[in-house]
């Protein structure tokens, strides 16, 4: 029986980058202004100040299907863009999952605040494009 491995995967704290890219001392808005604004439409729920704060600083949440859908209002993204950071930063990828659809979309996003790897990996894909 062949041995099996793992593939390689990236996993990175996605939503938090996505969400501090906006929201935070000297960004577009303020925890307070951000968790006004992220609502989700069908359920009417938001994240409290509290939640964005932990979000922005890195501390432990929970993600649930309505912050993913509040916070992709707030931010004017796609739901599928923020599902896929939060999959990211939860589960991780494997790296062959990230070269199309919300993965890829939420990589290229991220590349402006992304180290090395990540840059390389979007070139690589712009280049194929």
């Amino acid at each position: 029986m062949p041995e099996q491995h793992d593939a390689p995967t990236e996993q990175r704290a996605a939503l938090t980058e996505l969400v501090r890219a906006s929201v935070g001392t000297g960004r577009r808005m303020s925890t307070r202004e951000f968790a006004a604004v992220a609502v989700d439409t069908q359920t009417g729920w938001g994240p409290g100040k509290s939640t964005v704060g932990k979000i922005v600083s890195g501390q432990n949440f929970n993600v649930t299907p309505q912050l993913v859908s509040a916070l992709a209002v707030g931010l004017g993204l796609p739901r599928e863009v923020v599902a896929a950071a939060a999959h990211m930063q939860t589960i991780g990828y494997a790296v062959e999952e990230l070269a199309e659809g919300a993965p890829a979309t939420l990589i290229r996003h991220l590349d402006a605040a992304a180290g090395p790897k990540s840059r390389a990996v979007a070139e690589r894909w712009d280049a194929e494009a």
